[in-house]
């Protein structure tokens, strides 16, 4: 395969991470991530989580697909959206909320600084 194509899998390098504590509200959640792509102010990779809730604070434009399990996000109005296996959003810069994985999440994602 060339090097120009890349299948997108939960491959290679992995980085694992939690909530900040000033951020945390509820449970013990274990981010692992697979960054499969950082140029120019581009990634994109696979992000996975276990549940609980923390507050979130997007500088950054972000597209995601949710590949399994079952989240909500909830804007600062209180708004809840349910995120689900196949569902697809845009984040931009200024949202701010909540994120709460319910079920095990792991979503592909494509982020714009």
């Amino acid at each position: 395969m060339t090097t120009l194509l890349q299948k997108v899998a939960p491959t290679g390098d992995v980085e694992h991470d939690k909530p900040a504590p000033d951020r945390l509200i509820a449970g013990d959640p274990d981010f692992t991530t697979w960054n499969l792509e950082e140029r120019d102010g581009l990634y994109a990779g696979i992000w996975k989580s276990t549940p609980g809730k923390w507050r979130v604070v997007y500088d950054e434009w972000e597209y995601f697909r949710i590949l399994s399990g079952v989240s909500i996000l909830t804007d600062a109005d209180g708004t809840e959206t349910r995120l689900e296996a196949g569902d697809s959003y845009i984040l931009r810069p200024g949202f701010e909320g909540t994120w709460e994985v319910v079920e095990t999440t792991t979503k592909d994602y494509v982020i714009r600084l």
